[in-house]
């Protein structure tokens, strides 16, 4: 049965955070895991901890039948077949559900790598686009584990640039088979995966998607690459030489493939965000093993400032990761909700999906660069420790890094996120350009803030000012660029930079608003301390990209008066950020672990 999250509001529209203000029953944090949720985490930590971890060595060595073993395990518990409709054997579980499964396997990065191409990549374009008699035929065994997925897409001369791609495929002379002819690299689960997700040009020139089988005429794996990380993945390139793909195994529309790509990315960047947040929280839990044992100048290291620093930064971060995550995912199950009888239907899942591209490029960007913050930081506080094997750190540190590039690299991620929310501000959809109109008429005439009061009172103000910020900015830009823009790469990283941590902020706020309702400002002490944290490096960092946005759109008296404005928005009475990660470090060392509040 699908759960449905409990969120209440209206469906809120993707992108539309920077420019509405939210309350906290209108989002979703991990403080409303329903009993099911609460148990299906339990079930994959459980999973993850006695199955997966005791493995490691062996998968690192490239023992796949260990990995297929363990496939099929999580299989079993219905792990694998979380967004797959139950009529296939899968349990079609809400967008939460699978979140929580992606955050909680998180805990070695080669099989969540595995588990996450298979079950989302290599899955989720049969589910989504397959014929009926394509659902039926496959999805049944990769719900179950038993048949394993793979997808490819990347090429070595195209691998950002997806539809460039050089495989072509030709209609046979009987016309019962595609012929393909070409070489994709870097494909996750190829050594063992049993049916590929492959992407060609028909024609050479419509890109087509195909389900591929592994014993299929013409198709060759080739060698296991050697990589950096994620080395109990599988990473193989794929080769195809004259390869017959029978005509029914043409998956959605000739020359729709690009639908299929980017549909399916959406999920896997989502996921792929509450994974890196699911590890950040692993290693966090290393570090204060490793911290409170280690001893030096006669006391354990745990005990300096500079660690416990360290330490209450990774918390800050979790807990903000945290409420981004659950606040998008808990959206899209809202929106899931809201279709009433069409709900199961897998097109209007999809388009709910896609309402949130926005959100899911934001939360892969943010995870991948904060878990990479994370390992450094581990690895820093082992010392040369960190830097050998035997020790998690060294591992978890090469694992990271991948996560930059997987499902988009971040550079393209960030022109995602401010080319979609400039899409759709010109499109109408998102009323972005009224909104900075607005702002531009009152920050040049002068307009003074309303005061703030209450819980968290300077919080939210500065969520109301980083969104005025962003604006500002995002409005300059645009008066000098105007639709040239799109050719400025660094102006919209930058504004997606600002798009980024407006949403982590408000994210946080949010989410420590909804636990001083519930447990008052005392019992929501750790939380609101988490964020103050965060928030406080947070402006530095939007402060930093509006400067620089500025900065490169003006000159002059024009950028005296522009820079003006900026640091009158940018203006605060900084919090005691020494004394809140002390309160932070205290509580995570005396229980050995992250706290969510």
């Amino acid at each position: 049965m699908a759960t449905v999250s409990a969120v209440s509001g209206p469906k809120i529209s993707g992108g539309s955070f920077l420019i509405e203000e939210r309350q906290p029953d209108e989002i979703f944090t991990p403080e409303d895991f329903s009993e099911q949720h609460l148990l299906i985490a339990q079930t994959t930590e459980e999973f993850a901890t006695k199955e997966v971890l005791p493995n490691i060595e062996k998968m690192e060595h490239k023992d796949f039948s260990i990995t297929r073993e363990l496939l099929k395990k999580a299989g079993e518990l219905g792990l694998s077949g979380v967004d797959v409709p139950e009529e296939y054997g899968g349990m079609q579980m809400d967008k939460v559900t699978s979140a929580i499964i992606a955050d909680r396997l998180a805990k070695y990065g080669g099989f969540s790598t595995t588990w996450g191409a298979h079950t989302c990549i290599g899955t989720l374009p049969i589910v989504y686009f397959g014929t009926e008699e394509q659902k039926k035929k496959y999805l049944p065994g990769l719900a179950a584990g038993t048949t394993v997925g793979a997808y490819a897409l990347s090429e070595s001369s195209s691998a950002s640039d997806a539809l460039n791609c050089r495989t072509r495929a030709e209609l046979s002379a009987d016309a019962k088979h595609y012929i393909l002819n070409g070489e994709k690299m870097w494909i996750t689960n190829a050594g063992f995966a049993d049916l590929f997700i492959v992407f060609a040009k028909v024609d050479g020139e419509k890109f087509t998607a195909f389900i591929i089988e592994r014993n299929a005429p013409g198709l060759s794996v080739g060698a296991e690459e050697h990589k950096m990380g994620i080395r109990g993945s599988s990473t193989c390139p794929l080769l195809l030489n004259d390869c017959q793909v029978p005509v029914e195994n043409l998956l959605g529309e000739i020359g729709k493939g690009h639908l299929i790509a980017f549909n399916v990315l959406n999920v896997g960047r989502f996921k792929l965000g509450a994974g890196c947040i699911g590890s950040a929280r692993n290693c966090l839990e290393s570090a204060i093993a490793y911290a409170k044992q280690r001893k030096a100048f006669g006391k354990v290291i745990a005990d300096f400032g500079l660690i416990r620093e360290k330490l209450a930064n990774i918390a800050a971060g979790i807990f903000t990761g945290e409420a981004m995550a659950y606040r998008t995912v808990g959206q899209m199950d809202e929106a899931t909700a809201a279709l009433g009888e069409t709900h199961h239907e897998m097109s209007q899942i999809r388009k709910v999906i896609d309402e949130y591209v926005i959100e899911c490029s934001i939360l892969k960007v943010w995870g991948s660069e904060f878990i990479d913050y994370v390992v450094d930081e581990m690895v820093q506080i082992y010392g040369g420790y960190g830097f050998v094997e035997e020790y998690p750190a060294e591992r978890a540190y090469r694992d990271a890094r991948i996560n930059r590039i997987f499902e988009g690299t971040n550079e393209i991620n960030r022109l995602v996120i401010t080319g979609f929310l400039l899409k759709r501000a010109m499109s109408g959809q998102l009323p972005l350009m009224p909104a900075i109109k607005q702002l531009m008429d009152e920050v040049l005439s002068g307009t003074k803030d309303e005061a703030e009061d209450g819980p968290l009172a300077e919080e939210r103000k500065l969520v109301a000012n980083a969104k005025k910020i962003g604006l500002f900015a995002a409005g300059v830009a645009s008066q000098k660029y105007m639709q040239a823009i799109q050719d400025q790469q660094e102006i919209m990283g930058a504004i997606a930079n600002m798009a980024m941590e407006t949403y982590a902020m408000e994210s946080a706020v949010l989410r420590a608003q909804k636990l001083v309702a519930w447990n008052g400002e005392s019992g929501a002490a750790l939380a609101i301390a988490m964020t103050r944290v965060y928030a406080a490096q947070a402006m530095e960092r939007i402060e930093s990209a509006a400067r620089m946005t500025i900065a490169a759109a003006s000159e002059g008296d024009m950028l005296r008066s522009l820079m003006a404005i900026l640091r009158r928005l940018c203006k605060y009475e900084p919090f005691n950020t020494v004394a809140l990660r002390q309160r932070i470090a205290e509580k995570v060392l005396e229980t050995g672990k992250y706290v969510g509040g």
